[in-house]
């Protein structure tokens, strides 16, 4: 399986998760990379990279330019702080206010894959969620400061790019190191974590520390909290690549770096190895299929009727789903809802994911990635006193199965006046 594991011990900020992810490609994919990423259409922004060193560490330092100039270099680190741009645009510019939906409306015209946009609206979406909590005002009313500003939506748009290129299987984050003191924001000074981080890391790993500076902005703890299936320390993985994203920030006796390592998890290299050298010696003994990996989605409505839900299960289905189904759930403040979860296979993740956005109202997903484990299944065709009927038999696990077709059978019940139970129990017995 292809893990990524990201090591976030000096915190989490937009820029450098995308330097760190993007160190991860060879030379090659890097600039196909940065050429997507420049023509995606973002208003006046242009993103560069540059290799640079932090207390003798090597790694790539991401520079997002806004009509020519970059954030000052003491708000690099900041991109949900603190800024106060005068590049114009209706996004950019000195405590700009904007909107969720105006984001969500920017990264949607942009010129990248329909499961990158996903991603990234849904980054937005746990920072809107954040900032309803913080300030207790609906998602609708919250204005967006500085995290709304151009160069933020590209460090989201970037980051989720390269997620997206990069394809891992597993994406496995350390603690994630938060620092300390206080920041300056658009609300005034501000204690580390700021609210709106302390907010989106709720159930994330964490610590204080190890500097007193802000470690980890309201931008890197949505793009964790989003992308990361798994927190803890890095598991045991043949390393293929590894990168290190290289924040602005100086310190005198660290690196101020973010690094990423990807590769096979080295586990499931020798369960598969131990597997097949116990199928060699087992061989007929036991009927099993291997597990399959699934991707699953999963979001929550609270404002569709139950026909146009019913239609978007139908729209899922034709999109690949391998199953889709409905949970009715309790949401805030008692208002009823529904839960819709959507299983698929990797390949149709793209086709589904899009769909889910296009047929829902849903202003973001969650995503997973589940082991799913079969019963080996084959079809014979059985003759009866009645005519042929196929039989779907499923094995493994110490378990047996066999189930007649139903339209076989409902054939029969209606040109010969057999019952459905009778049919049933003369082929299997049940």
């Amino acid at each position: 399986m292809k893990t990524l594991y990201l090591e976030l011990a000096m915190g989490a900020a937009g820029d450098m998760l995308c330097a760190a992810l993007l160190d991860l490609l060879p030379a090659a994919e890097r600039e196909s990379a940065l050429e997507q990423m420049n023509r995606a259409g973002i208003p006046g922004v242009r993103v560069e990279a540059q290799q640079v060193q932090s207390c003798g560490v090597v790694g790539l330092h991401v520079h997002v330019y806004v009509n020519g100039e970059e954030e000052a270099p003491g708000d690099a680190d900041m991109p949900a702080h603190g800024h106060a741009h005068a590049h114009g645009g209706p996004a950019h510019g000195a405590h700009a206010h904007t909107s969720a939906r105006d984001i969500s409306a920017l990264i949607e015209g942009l010129d990248l894959p329909s499961a990158v946009k996903a991603d990234a609206v849904a980054v937005y979406d746990l920072i809107a969620q954040a900032e309803s909590s913080v300030h207790d005002r609906p998602v609708d009313c919250v204005h967006l400061h500085e995290v709304g500003a151009l160069d933020a939506v590209a460090d989201v748009a970037f980051a989720s790019l390269l997620f997206h290129l990069i394809a891992p299987e597993s994406i496995v984050a350390s603690p994630v190191a938060l620092g300390g003191g206080h920041v300056h924001a658009a609300h005034g000074i501000l204690p580390v974590p700021a609210p709106a981080t302390a907010c989106l890391l709720e159930g994330v790993p964490s610590r204080g520390g190890p500097v007193d500076s802000e470690l980890c902005t309201p931008t890197g703890a949505a793009l964790v909290r989003h992308f990361a299936t798994a927190f803890g320390p890095q598991p045991a993985m043949t390393m293929e690549a590894t990168g290190a994203g290289v924040g602005t920030k100086a310190f005198p006796d660290r690196p101020n770096i973010v690094r990423a390592f990807c590769g096979e998890d080295l586990e499931e290299t020798l369960g598969k190895g131990a597997a097949g050298a116990a199928g060699a010696t087992e061989a007929g003994a036991r009927s099993e299929v291997a597990p399959e990996r699934l991707c699953e989605f999963r979001c929550t409505i609270d404002d569709m009727t139950g026909e146009d839900i019913a239609f978007a299960i139908e729209r899922l289905f034709a999109a690949g789903a391998r199953d889709a189904f409905i949970v009715p759930i309790t949401m805030k403040k008692g208002r009823p809802g529904t839960l819709i979860e959507v299983l698929c296979a990797p390949t149709e993740r793209e086709s589904v994911l899009s769909t889910l956005f296009r047929h829902t109202s849903t202003l973001g997903v969650r995503e997973y990635f589940p082991d799913r484990h079969p019963l080996e299944r084959r079809m014979e065709k059985r003759e009866t006193a009645h005519g042929p009927v196929s039989v779907k038999v499923s094995e493994g696990f110490g378990a047996h199965h066999e189930k007649p077709e139903f339209e076989d059978l409902a054939q029969i019940a209606r040109e010969q006046g057999v019952s459905l139970a009778d049919l049933r129990r003369e082929i299997v017995g049940s």
